[in-house]
């Protein structure tokens, strides 16, 4: 590819630059779970903290990082003398701080010893995985929190006034009623936090999950799926959580920065095993393993596993892709400007049925799904992709 492609490839100066750290430590694996991780032991997190120093200093880093997302993992399993030489790091690429940073915690793992060490650093952003507040479903999905853990561990991290708060839930688990999901939803509005993320179980290979479905113990509901998916964004709305992307739903002001920044095609450094980065023209991951990533660490190696030089058609693909699950949609013409390669007629035939369909409405230059596209945002974007796979007339 040359040098003028990824050039073009590039984010601007002025535009945002996120950091994502993958954490890998978990005590245990919950079943739906395919992310990277391994069993926590003291080796392991001491070469963990000296790879991502090392990590780090193999990067050209081009302006300074404004939002910062640490996930796992359970990056709560760190001590508070982890969690600050973690956050060390962090500070120095950011300039001093980043204007949004956000850690994930597992309720097991919150203590007020981690939460004050992360709000000494200035982290901004709690994300708290609960799934469930139904103590048969939380057991169901493999978690090894308790109802008791949620609520007190909730309680310090309100108590320790982070600027923003999200709990994450799942719904269409297997033997999750209609009435249970509610129960959910309305528990957590009970909470207030500032921030909800609702997942729809996925089935991913190579777990316990997946397993289950192979097996026939666990089955597919679509219908029932899409019948929690409209409930949960009208009992959302009108207790005034304004639905920004498919799974997401913030009070004002509250909108995840770092995600919404990634779903635009800005660009993001990955560090940790298994962290994808999009930055300097080009993307990829690092190698699912500890040892090995710390191994090729050390020869001046990361991004190993499926790099790719981007082209501006690579970058207009996927903010199509992902700009249509966000609720603002994505300026078409925007990227037809910076793409022009891209097979646009091809794009515009598929723009059309949506179109005409009533999956999508165009909001001055925006394409936005409607809410009945929404629903089949998934098979949107497979559509979109086969679109850009087409080849351009010559």
């Amino acid at each position: 590819m040359s040098d003028t492609v990824l050039a073009q490839a590039k984010a601007a100066p002025t535009d945002p630059l996120g950091l994502y750290v993958h954490v890998p430590f978990c005590a245990s694996t919950c079943d739906f779970c395919a992310f990277y991780q391994v069993k926590p032991t003291a080796d392991g997190m001491a070469k963990f903290l000296n790879g991502i120093e090392t990590e780090a200093n193999l990067i050209k880093w081009s302006r300074p990082v404004s939002t910062v997302f640490w996930g796992g993992g359970t990056p709560g399993l760190l001590s508070p003398k982890a969690l600050e030489h973690l956050g060390g790091m962090v500070r120095q690429r950011s300039g001093g701080q980043p204007r949004e940073w956000t850690v994930e915690l597992a309720p097991a793992s919150v203590s007020e010893a981690r939460l004050n060490a992360l709000k000494d650093l200035g982290v901004t952003r709690i994300s708290m995985g609960v799934q469930s507040f139904q103590p048969a479903l939380l057991d169901a999905l493999g978690r090894q929190h308790s109802l008791d853990q949620i609520y007190r561990a909730y309680d310090l991290v309100r108590a320790a006034d982070f600027q923003s708060v999200n709990l994450d839930l799942m719904f269409a688990l297997p033997g999750q009623s209609e009435a249970e999901w509610v129960a959910d939803i309305t528990e957590a509005l009970r909470l207030a936090p500032d921030h909800l993320s609702t997942y729809c179980l996925t089935f991913e290979e190579d777990t316990a999950l997946w397993v289950k479905l192979s097996q026939g113990r666990v089955k597919l509901d679509p219908e029932h799926e899409a019948k929690l998916y409209e409930s949960t964004w009208s009992r959302l709305a009108t207790a005034g959580y304004e639905q920004y992307e498919v799974a997401n739903f913030a009070r004002p002001g509250h909108q995840c920065r770092h995600n919404l920044n990634t779903w635009h095609m800005h660009e993001w450094v990955g560090l940790g095993p298994s962290a994808a980065s999009q930055h300097d023209g080009w993307r990829g991951g690092n190698v699912a393993d500890l040892a090995r990533w710390h191994s090729l660490l050390s020869e001046g190696k990361r991004m190993t596993e499926d790099r790719l030089g981007l082209t501006p058609a690579q970058l207009a693909e996927d903010a199509l892709i992902f700009g249509l699950r966000m609720n603002a949609g994505v300026a078409v013409a925007h990227w037809r400007q910076r793409a022009p390669s891209a097979p646009w007629a091809a794009v515009d035939a598929r723009i059309n049925d949506l179109l005409g369909d009533g999956l999508a409405v165009f909001s001055g230059e925006n394409l936005i799904l409607t809410s009945r596209g929404r629903l089949l945002a998934d098979a949107v974007g497979l559509e979109m992709m086969e679109a850009f796979e087409e080849p351009v007339p010559v």
